[in-house]
């Protein structure tokens, strides 16, 4: 997918008791993968 042009975009959405540590992670793996078009749908349980 990195290497499709125009880039797709990843959208990640994660369990309601996911920790945002996890989600980090996957996010950092995917970027290394070289994919930059990221985003966290429903990141509402992430903000305090």
């Amino acid at each position: 997918a990195a290497a499709t042009q125009p880039q797709p975009e990843l959208h990640i959405r994660s369990h309601a008791k996911a920790k945002y540590e996890a989600v980090a992670l996957v996010m950092a793996s995917a970027q290394r993968l070289g994919l930059n078009k990221l985003g966290i749908v429903g990141s509402e349980q992430f903000v305090n």
